[in-house]
C-alpha cells in the first residue's frame, strides 16, 4: 500500500515483481492513475480514488509553492495529505480484508498498521526515505543536513508528530470499523515507534549508511527498481542521441511549478550557455524546449535513457536520484520540496554532483555553471561511474523477501 506521486509508487512495482517471482501473490494498492505501471509485472492492482496530480494542481496544492521550505511546507503537505487520506480509507480497508500481510509505505503506515492489528495480519513498513529519528542527520523531510546530534533527533521526533496529524483523524475510524477499542492518545506515535514492527528501507547503504542509533528492526536493503516492461527508447530519442554528442537530461518528475514557460526558457538558456544539447522531460511541470539541439519527451524509462546522458538535471526525488546513481552519470540536483534537499545534499557529498541548484531562485547562469562542471569535468563522472557499478550489484529485494518469508512463517 502506497500513496503519493509516481516516485512514491514506481519502486514498489519492482519490489512487488520480485516478490511475485519468488512465489507470493502480490497486489499493489495505490492511486488508479498508476495502474499501467504494473502491466506485465505479475503484480495485481487495487485502485485508490485520489488523483495525486489533481491534488497538487488544486488551490491547496498550489499553496505549497508559497510555503518556502522546511516546517511550513511540511505542515501544508500534512493538510493536503489528511484530506486525501479521508477519501481513501474505505478502499484501503477493502484491500486489507483480502490480504494475508500488509507492506506499507511511509505515506500510509499508521493507518495500515491499525488495519493489520484489527484483522490479525502481519505488517511491515517499506520506506523510500529515512523517516525514523537519528542523531546522525536532520530529518529528510526538512532537507537533511546536520544540526547537531540533539537537534537532529529532536527535529526528527517533531516531524513525526506533524506527520502523525495526517493519521490522527483516520486511525480512530479505522479501529472502530474493524472492532478495535478507540485507543489512548498517541496511538499513531506508538504504532510508528513500536519496536517489533520491522521497517525495510528501499535505498542503498552506499548512499545513506544505516544510522548507528537505529534499532535492530530498521534495515537498509538497497534500491527497489521500478518494473520496466519495455526498456527500448522511442525512435525519436534514438535519432536525437545519434545526431550529436551526449545530451543532458532535464526533468522535474512529479513536481509542479507556477510558471512552466518561464522555467523552460531558463533551462534552455542554461544548456546553450554551457554548450550542451538537452532532453527535456515534460513531466507534471509542463516543461518544453524547441530547436535542433533540444528534444522534449514524455514518459521514457530512466533506466534506458540515463546511461546515454552527459549529466542529469532533476528535482532530487528519491526515485530519480536512484535512477541517476544506477546509470553512473553525474547530476545537478534542483530540489523543490520535502526530502529533495536531503537527496541533493547526498549527491554532492558522494561527489557525483558539483552542487545543488535549488529551484527557488534558479537562474540560467547558476545552472549553466553547474552543468559545465558536471558534464565536462572528469571528477564527477568518474565518481558516478564507480558508485553506479557498486549500486547495480546490490539486490534490494532479497532482504524484503527474506523478511516476508519469516513473517509468513
Amino acid at each position: 500500500m502506497t500513496a503519493g506521486s509516481r516516485g512514491d509508487v514506481a519502486p514498489f512495482t519492482g519490489l512487488g515483481h520480485g516478490l511475485a517471482r519468488a512465489g507470493h501473490a502480490v497486489t499493489l494498492v495505490t492511486h488508479a492513475c498508476f495502474e499501467p505501471l504494473v502491466a506485465g509485472s505479475g503484480v495485481g492492482f487495487a485502485p485508490l480514488p485520489v488523483d495525486p496530480r489533481a491534488e497538487l494542481e488544486s488551490a491547496r496544492g498550489r499553496g505549497l509553492h508559497r510555503s518556502g521550505t522546511g516546517a511550513g511546507k511540511v505542515l501544508r503537505g500534512v493538510v493536503l495529505a489528511r484530506a486525501a487520506l479521508a477519501r481513501m480509507t474505505d478502499d484501503l480497508i477493502a484491500a486489507a480484508e483480502k490480504s494475508d500481510m500488509l507492506l506499507l509505505s511511509g505515506s500510509l503506515g499508521p493507518v495500515g498498521h491499525a488495519m493489520a492489528e484489527a484483522l490479525g495480519l502481519p505488517s511491515m513498513s517499506a520506506h523510500l526515505q529515512p523517516l525514523s529519528p537519528t542523531a546522525e542527520f536532520a530529518p529528510a523531510l526538512l532537507g537533511g543536513g546536520h544540526w547537531g546530534a540533539t537537534a537532529n533527533r529532536v527535529a526528527g521526533h517533531g516531524v513525526n508528530l506533524a506527520v502523525g496529524r495526517v493519521f490522527s483523524a483516520a486511525v480512530p475510524g479505522v479501529r472502530a470499523r474493524l472492532g478495535l477499542p478507540p485507543g489512548r492518545g498517541g496511538v499513531v506515535r506508538r504504532i510508528r515507534t513500536r519496536p517489533r514492527l520491522p521497517v525495510q528501507h528501499g535505498f542503498s547503504p552506499l548512499v545513506v549508511p544505516r544510522p548507528r542509533d537505529w534499532g535492530d528492526g530498521l534495515q537498509v536493503c538497497g534500491y527497489w527498481w521500478p518494473f520496466d516492461r519495455d526498456v527500448r527508447l522511442p525512435e525519436e530519442v534514438r535519432a536525437f542521441l545519434s545526431a550529436g554528442p551526449p545530451p543532458v537530461f532535464v526533468g522535474l518528475g512529479s513536481a509542479t511549478v507556477p510558471d512552466p514557460v518561464r522555467l523552460s526558457a531558463t533551462i534552455v538558456r542554461a544548456l546553450r550557455r554551457a554548450g550542451l544539447r538537452g532532453v527535456v522531460q515534460r513531466g507534471w511541470s509542463g516543461l518544453a524546449a524547441a530547436g535542433e539541439d533540444m528534444l522534449t519527451v514524455d514518459e521514457v524509462p530512466h533506466s534506458a535513457l540515463f546511461p546515454h546522458m552527459a549529466a542529469v538535471v532533476h528535482h532530487a526525488g528519491a526515485g530519480t536520484t536512484a535512477a541517476g546513481l544506477r546509470a553512473g552519470v553525474p547530476a545537478v540536483p534542483v530540489p523543490v520540496q520535502f526530502d529533495e534537499g536531503f537527496w541533493a545534499e547526498r549527491l554532492v557529498r558522494l561527489g557525483v554532483a558539483p552542487c545543488a541548484v535549488p529551484l527557488r531562485g534558479l537562474t540560467s547562469d547558476a545552472l549553466a555553471a553547474a552543468l559545465a562542471r558536471a558534464a565536462r569535468g572528469a571528477v564527477h563522472r568518474e565518481r558516478a561511474e564507480t558508485l553506479g557499478a557498486l549500486i547495480r550489484a546490490e539486490d534490494g529485494v532479497a532482504p524484503v523477501l527474506a523478511a516476508v518469508n519469516r513473517a509468513a512463517g
